[in-house]
């Protein structure tokens, strides 16, 4: 029962590629553990959690790391993208896309002109 109410997590693990996962069901609660590739999949798996079973869900425990938190995530530039958009969905704020152009200056020589295909670090903030 408790596995089923939270099938949206296990469901979002597996699109994120969770390392390592193991969940199990013990004495009614429910233990996730593994390991997210960034940042920003570990919030979006906490995320979800929230959802489903509010903020201080008793019925779960989680143990999520993450593999490299030198970065928030990696983004690849969709058509149409803009820098102040992607930053925007990522920190809820457009004007944070001179941090991600900061972060990029290796590929990106002007903050107005990113092309599709192009994977761009999203720094830690």
């Amino acid at each position: 029962m408790v596995k089923a109410k939270y099938q949206s997590v296990l469901d979002l693990g597996e699109q994120l590629n969770i390392q390592d996962g193991d969940v199990q069901v013990k004495d009614g609660k429910l233990e996730i553990r593994g390991t997210a590739a960034t940042p920003h999949h570990k919030n979006l798996l906490w995320d979800e959690i929230k959802k489903v079973g509010g903020e201080n869900p008793s019925d779960l425990m989680a143990d999520i790391k993450v593999a490299d938190d030198s970065i928030y995530a990696k983004h690849t530039v969709k058509s149409g993208e803009s820098l102040s958009l992607i930053a925007k969905h990522y920190f809820k704020d457009p004007m944070k896309y001179k941090q991600i152009f900061e972060a990029n200056t290796d590929q990106l020589k002007n903050p107005d002109l990113i092309h599709p295909g192009q994977e761009l670090t999203i720094p830690n903030l």
